[in-house]
């Protein structure tokens, strides 16, 4: 009996090693996850607007252009962003109905 304390113990107390090894890895995830979210936010709030181009909407959000196409394109593989017409060298992108149908929900 005293052996499987024991063992609890032990198990209890790397567990709590664990945790206190992983924190700041946990908290710097959590802090970029925040981050994700608030700039793919303001992405589709420029986009309820209307259609607009990577470099439009990078200057809208205060993002770089690359950034921007990155979680546009990651938007349109998920089905929230459509592309639109062609702008001269740049396509249009816009919400996809069910993109706007989340946002009225």
């Amino acid at each position: 009996m005293e052996q499987a304390e024991h063992q609890e113990t032990r198990s209890k107390e790397a567990l709590k090693a664990l945790r206190q090894r992983r924190k700041a890895l946990v908290q710097a995830a959590t802090a970029r996850m925040r981050d994700q979210k608030k700039i793919i936010a303001a992405i589709k709030a420029h986009l309820a607007h209307g259609p607009g181009t990577i470099p439009e909407i990078a200057a809208a959000t205060g993002n770089s252009p690359a950034e921007t196409l990155w979680y546009v394109a990651a938007l349109k593989k998920y089905g929230q962003v459509v592309e639109d017409q062609k702008d001269g060298d740049f396509f249009r992108y816009a919400l996809s109905e069910a993109a706007k149908t989340d946002r009225a929900a």
